[in-house]
């Protein structure tokens, strides 16, 4: 028997998506995490976090088998190879895109391709109860049965499927399921459809079918306008691949993360919802999409994030919704989580927190999109101006850094933050684009830089510190290598340091103490083999990076936080920032470390 989902390793989870939603799908062929239609609704399937009642959809052969997979290249489309005794079956798992883009409904089809032998196979679709929110019940109708949670609606359907009678009154809620047996050649299909709030469309399951290959061909085609001409390059598009999912195609937002509340340590306290677009993430990603010269994306996302922010200015938040509004305060509900690891939430409770680093995040995106050969708006010419401005006024305050963290402090990397926002202004200004005081915002950027030198230097320890008057340190100071920030002698000194400090082989720690309470944070890695090559450490850099390509799971896909000791994923999956820290140092490497050097990676 297979483990029960709590206690499946979360690297055996590969993701899937359409632009809307992400599911989760297990090497057994079980998808224990799907929200529909969209990503930040309260999840109909979710056995990933509440083993009883979360909802599952289950397809695997009868006996006993091992399995092994991969994504159709160039796609989000997953193949799954089941072998058992009697014979071999592929099963390939897509959410369907339609003709001219995105489905206005959610659909799931699952595709069984028999291979060798007769293989029996057997399938489960059972809703959960919204986190304990919802009962789902069966409904009857002309066309046949609907499955309904709450204000979400799904139809189950397929052909060669071996339906059996439908179980409105199972011992955990209604449950559709059924058998059949695969031959060399056969075709069998098990697609869902979902709506929330608005009627349902009924599919026809050969439509289905035709539908899998398009979503194959659209993603190929996404692919093959990525450009990208360099070292680990198939690792590299699945990365941008795997962030592909996270961007939320109505609007242009980028969710951190396609899950909430799996936890960052065994003890549990440490889950968050990152279903929400940070302003951080969004400015990596935009980064990374123009220099990918993926136009679309670039221009969607950035446009969403002004527009957004006019909405809710005059301050900059760290985080929205995908939809664009603010993101809610933190409520908890009553299930179990991931391997009992509580708490189960949604919303987040930093939304409201000064963190400084955004001006830095938000300046850097635009002189990004405008170095790209782009132009800006008046009005938003006039916004980045006030966000100089508004940083000139409050760089010399306490906040809670990247890191989210309650204690107010003058963080280091937010100071550099400051100091980033500025040169961008004063770039951006300089080149004709934006209005305002560059003769200000240049002095004020000087000043940040002898404040950091004066108070966030540490001779003793030969490092930037976490904050002004500790030894402590902190790995996102190493963000500020590729920012143009310090790429000589100092941050050389505080890479080792760090190491020293924080470092666990290839893996990284947060920050100074940070291994009693969580995981090491797979993002800050990679932070280190970027700023090893911005420094001009290159072998040491291209070292580290083998070893953590290495550590993806099998599919290519990152977590939040990797276990030092045996390797295990932890935190949300597929997390942006982790994919978007290995993009950003392969393209630095690939820029600035000499060819010889890296060989045929």
């Amino acid at each position: 028997m297979p483990p029960a989902p709590s206690d499946r390793p979360l690297a055996s989870y590969a993701p899937i998506g359409d632009g809307r939603t992400v599911a989760l799908i297990g090497l057994d062929g079980s998808i224990d995490w799907l929200p529909l239609p969209e990503l930040t609704d309260l999840p109909v399937f979710a056995r990933l976090l509440d083993e009883d009642t979360g909802g599952c959809l289950e397809l695997q052969p009868t006996a006993e088998f091992e399995s092994e997979r991969r994504y159709i290249p160039g796609t989000n489309v997953l193949e799954t190879t089941f072998r058992t005794d009697a014979g071999t079956v592929r099963v390939t798992d897509a959410l369907v895109s339609g003709v001219a883009g995105r489905l206005p409904w959610a659909e799931l089809a699952r595709r069984v391709d028999g291979v060798i032998g007769e293989v029996p196979m057997r399938w489960r679709v059972h809703p959960g109860s919204s986190l304990q929110t919802a009962a789902p019940w069966m409904e009857s109708t002309p066309h046949g049965t609907v499955i309904r949670s709450g204000a979400t609606a799904f139809v189950v359907v397929g052909f060669d499927h071996g339906p059996k009678r439908p179980d409105p009154d199972g011992a955990t809620g209604p449950l559709l399921d059924g058998a059949f047996t695969t031959s060399p050649g056969s075709r069998h299909l098990l697609a869902l459809a979902s709506t929330h709030d608005e009627p349902l469309h009924f599919p026809d399951p050969h439509n289905v079918d035709v539908g899998v290959d398009r979503t194959v061909a659209n993603w190929e085609h996404w692919s093959s306008v990525f450009s990208y001409d360099g070292p680990w390059e198939k690792h590299v598009q699945r990365s941008a691949l795997a962030l592909k999912l996270l961007i939320h195609s109505p609007t242009g937002g980028i969710a951190a993360a396609a899950t909430t509340s799996l936890p960052e340590r065994a003890e549990g306290g440490k889950n968050w919802d990152y279903r929400h677009a940070w302003v951080r993430d969004l400015a990596y990603s935009t980064h990374a999409l123009v220099r990918f010269g993926l136009r679309e994306e670039t221009h969607a996302a950035l446009s969403w994030l002004l527009r957004t922010i006019r909405a809710h200015g005059p301050e900059l938040h760290v985080m929205y919704t995908l939809d664009g509004d603010l993101v809610p305060e933190p409520k908890e509900y009553d299930v179990p989580g991931w391997r009992g690891i509580g708490p189960v939430v949604t919303g987040n409770p930093a939304s409201g927190q000064l963190q400084l680093g955004v001006y830095g995040d938000l300046l850097a995106i635009c002189r990004t999109y405008v170095d790209a050969g782009n132009i800006l708006d008046a009005g938003t010419a006039r916004l980045l101006a006030d966000m100089a401005d508004r940083t000139c006024d409050l760089w010399r305050n306490p906040d809670s850094g990247m890191w989210e963290l309650a204690e107010l402090r003058h963080y280091t990397s937010s100071k550099m933050g400051c100091w980033k926002a500025l040169d961008d202004a004063v770039a951006l200004a300089d080149a004709g684009v934006i209005p305002g005081s560059p003769e200000r915002w240049s002095a004020e950027r000087d000043r940040i830089r002898g404040w950091i030198d004066e108070n966030c230097w540490s001779a003793e320890r030969s490092a930037y510190v976490f904050f002004a008057g500790t030894d402590e340190l902190d790995a996102s100071v190493l963000l500020h290598a590729p920012s143009g920030f310090d790429r000589g002698e100092r941050m050389s000194s505080t890479i080792d340091a760090l190491t020293d400090d924080v470092g666990a082989g290839s893996l990284m720690y947060r920050y100074t103490g940070a291994a009693a309470e969580e995981k090491t944070f797979v993002a800050c890695a990679f932070w280190r083999v970027e700023a090893l090559a911005c420094v001009g450490r290159h072998e040491e850099a291209l070292t580290l990076m083998d070893d953590l390509v290495g550590r993806a799971n099998d599919v290519g896909i990152y977590a939040e936080m990797i276990d030092a000791d045996d390797g295990s994923a932890w935190g949300n999956t597929p997390q942006a920032l982790s994919h978007l820290a290995f993009l950003s140092a392969a393209m630095t490497i690939r820029d600035i470390v000499p060819e010889e050097l890296l060989g045929a990676r």
